[in-house]
């Protein structure tokens, strides 16, 4: 710890904080039970990541207790959380931020909804506006994969890459979800959990209508680009 720069020393610290409050994200929208799920943290600056502990509760999280880890999923030894063991997912999270350098935030869940649709290995269909703004397409199926090595990154980066979407649905497993943080990635998880519901229940009454893609893409773009607060005319 003490050849990383002072600058990455507190990027590190702020990494830690935002991560550690995030998991409590997940309980409060149901997405996560018992010890099952993760959220890791890219940190500005360098080649390293945050990630919860394997087997640790919710309740039992604070800053120290999350685990940093290099690019390669190995722990740095002698920093705060080193001496437990990461999650089992640290494999996969390190080899979407290995290549895919414009994420800052990985997620991943056993959110109900959005797992039983991995379950059926099916893709969620853009029918509703809310899927078009935020993952701009239906939410695409990841393969089967193994846990404990870098398969399921394998897959994330593979079935994401060159598509809008957030969210992959690996299947026989859960979804993951990156952002270009751990707060955008969480962000996803919950939208992609509401959607997962909303388009499950829709088709409980009949058959689901597609958007057209023009409009799914015009959708986005307003979403992505207009949407929301937009900085005053010389702001910083």
């Amino acid at each position: 710890m003490s050849t990383l720069s002072p600058e990455v020393q507190v990027a590190i610290a702020r990494v830690r904080d935002d991560v550690a409050a995030l998991h409590a994200e997940l309980v409060r929208y149901g997405l996560v039970v018992w010890t099952g799920g993760n959220i890791s943290g890219r940190v500005p600056g360098a080649d390293l990541f945050v990630i919860k502990p394997s087997g640790v509760g919710y309740h039992d999280l604070d800053p120290s207790s999350l685990i940093l880890c290099t690019l390669d999923g190995d722990v740095v030894p002698d920093t705060p959380g080193s001496d437990r063991s990461p999650s089992s997912d640290t494999a996969a999270h390190a080899y979407v931020y290995r290549n895919m350098p414009e994420v800052g935030g990985v997620v991943h869940t056993h959110s109900t909804y959005a797992t039983a649709w991995a379950a059926r290995a099916e893709a969620i269909p853009c029918v509703i506006t809310a899927m078009a703004d935020e993952f701009g397409g239906e939410i695409p199926v990841g393969p089967f994969a193994i846990i404990g090595d870098d398969s399921i990154g394998r897959g994330i980066v593979e079935t994401l890459a060159g598509h809008r979407s957030r969210a992959v649905l690996m299947r026989n497993h859960g979804p993951f979800t990156i952002g270009r943080d751990a707060r955008d990635a969480v962000k996803a998880a919950v939208m992609l959990e509401d959607v997962a519901r909303t388009v499950h229940i829709a088709r409980q009454g009949g058959a689901l209508v597609p958007i057209a893609p023009e409009a799914i893409d015009a959708l986005f773009e307003r979403y992505q680009n207009v949407y929301g607060q937009q900085p005053a005319a010389g702001a910083q």
